[in-house]
């Protein structure tokens, strides 16, 4: 063999040797894109107009407020927002749930997910108690009946019990008045 018959065989072993690193690429572009792009709160529930699961859960220990359950959130429109105190967004929503707090149309109960109750008393005293009741859910179960993806999500109840609309991801002021306020309207209609 002469080395002008081995040339070929270079370039084909340079993309052989290359081709797992452009799959990882292409793999990696996909899942960034995928990850940032869209609206995660139009995440479908299958739970939309069926009624709340039932649960009841404990109060928080402490805090003087006390627990709810499905039975809790029937004859009034409420707002029952998941929340941790190790959640990053749960401390850039609470703002706009304290606001939401004000209004008596409706309430806001909190349902803290895989907390500790020290710090979930905490982040209330830190940053206010905007809820009417704080039901703790340390295993998650509650979470997963409710087809929680993750923390924050807050659910907009209507006056039979159904779940008329879940809004994932931290409450900022544009999505508040954009978004959820107009859902909060709808099930005070009806």
């Amino acid at each position: 063999m002469t080395s002008t018959e081995k040339t070929p065989a270079a370039p084909r072993r340079l993309r052989l040797a290359l081709l797992p690193l452009g799959l990882f690429a292409a793999l990696t572009t996909l899942f960034w894109v995928g990850l940032f792009s869209g609206d995660k709160s139009k995440i479908p529930s299958a739970l939309i107009g069926k009624p709340v699961p039932a649960f009841a859960l404990t109060p928080l220990p402490g805090s003087g407020l006390p627990g709810f359950g499905a039975d809790t959130l029937n004859g009034q429109v409420t707002l029952v927002n998941v929340w941790a105190s190790w959640c990053i967004p749960c401390r850039e929503e609470h703002p706009q749930l304290v606001e939401l707090a004000k209004d008596p149309r409706f309430k806001l109960y909190g349902l803290n997910y895989k907390d500790k109750d020290d710090n979930a008393k905490a982040f209330l005293g830190r940053f206010g108690n905007p809820y009417v009741a704080v039901g703790v859910d340390p295993s998650g179960r509650t979470g997963i009946d409710w087809g929680v993806y993750g923390v924050p999500e807050t659910f907009v109840i209507g006056r039979d019990g159904t779940i008329r609309y879940k809004f994932i991801g931290p409450i900022m002021p544009d999505t508040l008045k954009s978004t959820l306020l107009p859902e909060i309207e709808k099930a005070l209609a009806n």
